[in-house]
């Protein structure tokens, strides 16, 4: 298959995720409906959690396997662990530094400069950017879309490759697929900013899609001119890392509510979304 059509396979693949954005200019949901979307969105992004960790502990456990059958040396298996818990410390702890970051910038300056009139040192603002600045629902919002981003470039790589070597079916269905995906997670997305009633603006919305969707039609650029597992492995565990904090900055919002009920109805609903997207890749033994 062609550049050109692998691209435009990254594009519809990537695309999806802006189905699910325009839920995040919900006008003030109810206090129920805001516990739903939150807790539906951390069952999006469990099911992404255990959907990438397992892509990425395939390579490792193919080496551990053969390893035991005395077919490889340790040398793969300790490659591929070093590789995994690498990533996903970096990828958690990149997006802690980064959060931290954000507050950093957007926190007003402590300092001031008075008495008397205001100085112009006084109205310096946040130097974070305006897109970034703003309430943690925003900033957290950025936050799972950076993840989904990550977990997105992998699926790209995927595409992109199976596309280079001729597997044309391989690489349609794995479109079909990931479109589906890419679904639910525009949703996962923007999820925080429906559950604080904070309306984004169609700009914010189409910027958190580029970053979350963009990554695929990167990756697919990138899978088509080589192939490479390890380099697959760096980035589902760096979306698993960051996912991973994501849903543990998303549980005490959740758990905050009190709504036990909807709190499990959310969560099962978001799991059960996951994996309906995942059938159509799964029955076809991908």
């Amino acid at each position: 298959m062609s550049l050109s059509s692998t691209l435009v396979l990254g594009l519809i693949a990537g695309g999806t995720i802006l189905l699910g954005l325009p839920l995040g200019r919900l006008r003030r949901p109810a206090p129920g409906l805001r516990v739903l979307l939150n807790a539906t969105a951390i069952g999006v992004l469990l099911f992404l959690l255990w959907d990438v960790l397992s892509a990425a502990w395939e390579p490792l456990d193919a080496a551990l396997g053969a390893l035991g059958q005395g077919e490889g040396g340790a040398g793969p298996a300790v490659g591929y662990g070093a590789l995994f818990a690498v990533g996903l410390a970096a990828g958690m702890f990149a997006l802690v530094g980064y959060e931290a970051w954000m507050r950093s910038r957007s926190a007003p300056s402590a300092r001031r400069f008075g008495p008397g009139a205001m100085t112009a040192g006084e109205l310096r603002g946040s130097t974070t950017p305006p897109a970034v600045a703003g309430s943690p629902a925003r900033q957290l919002a950025f936050l799972i879309a950076v993840g989904i981003g990550l977990h997105n470039f992998a699926e790209g790589l995927a595409i992109g490759q199976s596309a280079a070597t001729g597997e044309i079916a391989l690489a349609t269905l794995l479109v079909v697929g990931f479109a589906l995906h890419n679904a639910t997670e525009g949703f996962g997305i923007v999820a925080p900013l429906a559950a604080e009633g904070e309306r984004p603006s169609w700009a914010l919305l189409a910027l958190l899609g580029l970053i979350g969707g963009g990554p695929t039609f990167v990756g697919a650029a990138l899978g088509h001119g080589f192939t490479s597992e390890p380099v697959s492995v760096a980035f589902l565990t760096l979306a698993a890392g960051s996912i991973l904090y994501v849903v543990v900055q998303l549980m005490p919002l959740a758990a905050k509510a009190k709504r036990p009920t909807l709190l499990g109805c959310g969560l099962l609903l978001g799991l059960l979304a996951g994996f309906a997207t995942d059938a159509v890749v799964t029955a076809a033994g991908v």
